[in-house]
């Protein structure tokens, strides 16, 4: 791109106070992308922002948009009220769109609980917004990711957390046994920590502009990154960051990254990426010492971000975990469940299957359904179907531990016990049992009462999975 023309971008793009901080970012960005020797792609033309209202776009962008749910923004409008809303006031908001001077409402922020504890911040916003951010993905997306590394396997099209995960295994069975993890300080809620927080957001938007030439597209989003948030009814201004929520966000999150790529593969090393989790593979613990300290300094200084020091670390694969995954210490590796993952879906199954929840089975039945197929799509894929095994035990013991309960007095329990096939003398002996619940779920007489085929009847899936 000629000076005269980033000039021209840089102008239109930037307030004026942000053109001389904006102009050292696009100088930055242009001396690392020279030096990482990026993959060429011709720039995207003058008339984005025409494709990115064509009616059929939107269409597609209103669809997404209400299959993704999501809560209302500060307005309160709802998914259902979007295709209403388009349709009476589309020919306003075009205008605005092509003009240049669409201005998108606050985000609202919440904080939904870590699996693993804390909370974490969203930044929600407006429907309508959600809608025209994208929108603007469907356009800019196609031309990007295919310019992205083949490492990365976050939140782009045709790749997935299992291949990441797969991408890993294979390293660890070709001999890197040792692995370096990079955790990201909430890297979606800030991304820098430098005293002039602008400089993130310039880099991220020096990055657009030199391959993006319609200057509406780079203030809209300049305008989406810095919209600012609503919390306790006041607006904050954001000046560093992608709120999480939006559907920019992934891709812009992306773009920050593909630079972490492009320096990892320059200097030879093997990684995998999945948005914000980034593992490298080494031979050795020093190796990995000496890539963590490094890549650390990468990070803080050229890329602005904050390196969580008490998450990182180097350490054998066979003790680290990725994406809900671990692996065997073996020769060949062998995918398992993480510790962590399994104690969250302990943690669910409790909450569902607990005895004093006051539900009928048939309905505790159809919440575990739901959850378990979700679940399985994902962990489904393990390679050690004995934890698979332990937990479909568990499991079965939590529920006839609570039909138990359900049956209460004696006299239920023992014609129950009967109904379902067992003993007389069995069946007097359980129902006066003085053992609790837990531990008669596991007696001969639950066992044939309520076999595997009771709970195949109920629609609850197994979680061994036969190929």
């Amino acid at each position: 791109m000629s000076d005269k023309r980033l000039n021209n971008q840089l102008n239109l793009a930037f307030p004026t106070e942000d053109r001389g901080e904006a102009r050292r970012a696009v100088e930055e960005v242009t001396e690392s992308l020279a030096a990482n020797r990026p993959v060429e792609s011709p720039g995207m033309g003058d008339q984005l922002m025409e494709a990115v209202c064509e009616w059929s776009n939107i269409q597609q962008a209103v669809r997404r948009v209400k299959r993704n749910h999501g809560g209302a923004g500060v307005d309160g409008m709802t998914v259902h009220q979007l295709p209403a809303h388009l349709e009476q006031h589309w020919p306003t908001l075009r205008a605005h769109l092509l003009a240049g001077t669409y201005v998108p409402q606050p985000v609202k922020r919440v904080e939904i609980p870590k699996p693993a504890g804390g909370t974490r911040r969203l930044g929600i916003p407006t429907v309508l917004d959600r809608c025209i951010q994208q929108a603007v993905l469907q356009i800019l997306q196609g031309e990007w990711d295919r310019t992205f590394s083949a490492h990365s396997y976050g939140f782009r099209p045709g790749r997935s957390a299992h291949q990441a995960v797969e991408q890993a295994q294979q390293y660890l069975a070709a001999g890197y046994y040792w692995v370096v993890d990079l955790d990201l300080e909430k890297f979606f809620d800030r991304v820098c920590h430098d005293k002039l927080d602008r400089v993130c957001h310039d880099k991220l938007m020096a990055r657009l502009a030199q391959r993006i030439r319609d200057t509406r597209i780079l203030r809209l989003i300049r305008a989406f990154l810095t919209a600012g948030v609503l919390e306790q009814g006041l607006v904050s201004p954001l000046t560093a960051g992608t709120p999480q929520g939006g559907p920019l966000s992934p891709l812009l999150s992306n773009i920050v990254l593909d630079e972490l790529d492009r320096e990892v593969a320059h200097r030879g090393l093997r990684f995998v990426r999945y948005a914000d989790d980034c593992t490298i593979y080494v031979q050795s613990r020093r190796a990995g010492l000496r890539v963590l300290a490094s890549l650390t300094r990468f990070l803080t200084n050229r890329l602005k971000l904050r390196v969580n020091q008490q998450k990182s670390a180097v350490g054998l694969g066979a003790t680290r975990t990725f994406l809900g995954f671990s692996f065997t210490a073996a020769r060949e590796p062998q995918r398992r469940i993480a510790p962590s993952a399994i104690r969250r879906f302990k943690s669910r199954i409790r909450v569902v299957t607990r005895r004093t929840r006051g539900v009928s089975i048939a309905r505790m039945a159809r919440d575990l359904t739901l959850y378990l197929r979700g679940w399985l799509g994902y962990f489904g894929k393990c390679q050690t179907p004995s934890v698979l095994q332990r937990l479909e035990e568990w499991m079965r013991r939590r529920l006839r531990s609570a039909i138990w309960m359900q049956w209460k007095r004696g006299a239920v329990r023992f014609a129950a016990l009967r109904k379902r096939g067992v003993g007389l003398a069995l069946a007097s002996r359980t129902a006066g049992s003085a053992h609790g619940p837990w531990r008669l779920a596991q007696s001969p007489a639950l066992t044939i009462a309520l076999p595997k085929a009771y709970f195949d009847s109920l629609g609850i899936p197994r979680l061994i999975v036969h190929r």
